[in-house]
């Protein structure tokens, strides 16, 4: 889509104009007047005012001869300068004063006029200036519309070839298909009016940060074909009260005199927050919310006019503003799945060059937890990696990579582990992947490396599902703690001591433990009763008990005793296969960098050994 807007000189730039010029009056113009006002004499007259001994300073030159009057010093004069060898002595006979530089100074009423009431006219002129120059802007508008403060500066788009459509959209195929209605009804309205429906007033997008709920609204604005308003939920918020609401108003005011359009903001939630009534509360915002909310459903109907509106905070906006009538439709921009990441890193892949037998779905099954985003993100680092190659094509190897950047981060070349270190995380990472493949309801490993990255971490094991999983069992959860937990036993059983790597080890098995007593009811003590809840949900997802004292001592207790017998799981499991922990972990810590069929053709040539359940 394309942007009008008229182009803006900053302030900066007027007030820069102002100082050029009081710098050239003072270096040039201030300079030439104090020069006018010296009185140019014949060397005659220079010669009787010695005699009369009424020289007060004077200056010899190569050229001149600058003197004042004794009586008066304010009065210089200046003559040419003569072959005269006892002019230096007459001159001190005289009581006249040498000096090396006479001050050359205009009149006071001239300095007064330059220094003071100049400068003054020009920013008394420039502040007119910028005041006409913003009410031109404002629409001529008075009051609170003075210098544009309560004028909405929302973008207006309009239709362009080369905008984003609902074709270079992927992944998020529920909300298309709910804002291809909207679209619809902008340019069919007649069929949805023959049979009494009405579109909502307004449509909600959540969902998290990266999954690309601004690229739906700029996609809406390419299909829709009329005007589309786009405004940040910051922009209505000014530092004098009442600013915000205005803003409000002038924007549903420019909207309805274009309907059919579209109105798009951004980040509602910096205006759409639950009034809790507290005093001392920020008036300006909750003045603007109110504005908002008269707008959307006032006496006055809005025919015609649809907003869209973007958050991943939906459980903080007022109920007021969420109701029925006003934004009657919430549309979830989740993360996407395994088909949705396959189609957004083929529309992100269109962008560059890459070889013909690149398999999107491995990929796709690699980054799991993957926003819109960050797959993007995934693409541009493979064709970084490719350019530093010195590579025409990104190949299979460059995406996978491109995979542990964002999730790792870059390899830390710089940093050397002394041998032993480097034989400790051998031994951590493959056991993580030992305990992972020795259970039957564990993802598949892909990938195990020793190479330090510069997220902090070591060395890393990566396992892949084969497929999309919305549900986790119990056993699947118990077996991730004894996975996540088997690096430190690694070290126990091949050193008999333990190391500060399994931070954040300890940090995930926790909070999974932790959930699974307290939110997933997976326990028999205290069966389906939620003990925890979980706010900002695509932000983190923070988490605050609601339990009592008691309670959350037994859930700690609980905690401990879930993570120390998956422990001591992972440790027997370990003991039961030391031959292949030693083998595999050797060879790790020769080639630094193992795949998940490397890693399986070892551990397959086992006689004995039995995969725990």
């Amino acid at each position: 889509m394309n942007e009008v807007k008229s182009p803006k000189k900053p302030l900066v730039y007027y007030y820069g104009i102002v100082l050029l010029v009081l710098v050239l009056l003072n270096l040039i113009v201030a300079p030439m007047l104090a020069q006018s006002q010296v009185t140019e004499v014949d060397y005659g007259t220079f010669m009787y005012m010695i005699d009369q001994k009424s020289i007060g300073q004077v200056q010899v030159e190569d050229n001149q001869i600058i003197f004042t009057d004794k009586n008066d010093n304010n009065k210089i004069y200046k003559t040419g300068v003569m072959n005269d060898p006892t002019l230096t002595e007459r001159l001190y006979n005289s009581g006249a004063k040498f000096a090396k530089d006479i001050d050359q100074q205009m009149s006071p009423i001239l300095s007064f006029l330059l220094t003071t009431i100049l400068p003054l006219v020009l920013f008394i002129a420039l502040g007119q200036y910028m005041s006409r120059k913003m009410l031109e802007r404002a629409g001529g508008g008075k009051g609170s519309m003075m210098f544009g403060l309560g004028k909405s500066n929302a973008r207006v788009y309009v239709p362009s070839s080369e905008g984003i459509h609902f074709k270079d959209v992927a992944g998020e195929d529920e909300a298309k298909e709910n804002l291809s209605e909207i679209v619809d009804y902008l340019h069919n309205p007649k069929k949805y009016t023959q049979i009494g429906a009405s579109m909502p007033k307004g449509v909600l997008l959540v969902g998290p940060p990266g999954t690309g709920k601004t690229m739906l609204a700029k996609a809406v604005a390419g299909e829709a074909n009329v005007p589309f308003f786009s405004m940040s939920g910051s922009e209505f918020v000014e530092m004098f009260v009442g600013m915000g609401a205005s803003k409000v108003r002038d924007l549903f005011k420019q909207a309805k005199e274009k309907a059919p359009c579209i109105i798009f903001i951004d980040e509602i939630d910096a205006i759409g927050q639950k009034r809790d009534g507290r005093i001392g509360g920020n008036d300006e915002r909750e003045q603007t919310l109110n504005q908002l909310l008269t707008e959307m459903d006032g006496f006055e109907g809005n025919n015609g006019v649809i907003i869209l509106a973007a958050t991943n905070r939906p459980e903080s906006l007022d109920p007021a503003l969420t109701r029925p009538g006003r934004f009657d439709r919430r549309v979830p921009v989740e993360l996407p799945d395994l088909k949705g990441r396959e189609e957004i890193l083929k529309v992100h892949a269109k962008k560059i060059k890459v070889q013909d037998d690149v398999d999107y779905h491995t990929i796709a099954r690699m980054a799991a937890g993957a926003s819109g985003a960050e797959l993007a993100n995934i693409i541009n680092e493979a064709a970084l990696r490719a350019v530093r190659d010195n590579r025409s094509l990104v190949s299979q190897a460059d995406l996978e990579e491109s995979i542990e950047v964002v999730i790792a981060g870059y390899q830390r070349k710089s940093a050397v582990l002394s041998d032993k270190e480097k034989r400790t995380v051998a031994y951590h990472e493959i056991g993580h992947a030992l305990v992972a493949a020795m259970q039957t309801a564990s993802a598949p490993v892909q990938k195990i490396t020793i190479i330090p990255r510069t997220s902090g971490a070591l060395g890393y094991t990566l396992q892949v599902d084969q497929g999309e999983k919305y549900l986790l069992t119990k056993a699947e959860l118990t077996n991730k703690i004894a996975t996540y937990t088997a690096g430190r036993a690694a070290e126990e059983v091949a050193f008999g001591e333990i190391t500060t790597g399994a931070s954040n080890d300890i940090e995930q098995a926790t909070k999974l433990a932790r959930a699974m007593i307290t939110r997933y009811g997976m326990t028999e003590e205290f069966d389906m009763v939620a003990m925890e809840t979980v706010t900002n949900q695509y932000l983190g997802g923070d988490t605050s008990l609601s339990c009592s004292e008691n309670t959350q001592r037994e859930i700690d207790r609980q905690v401990v005793a879930l993570i120390k017998a998956q422990h001591q799981k992972a440790k027997q499991i370990l003991l039961d296969n030391r031959d292949k922990l030693d083998q595999l972990a050797k060879f790790l810590y020769e080639k630094e960098t193992i795949t998940g069929e490397e890693f399986m053709a070892i551990l397959n040539d086992k006689t004995d050994d039995t995969p725990e359940q």
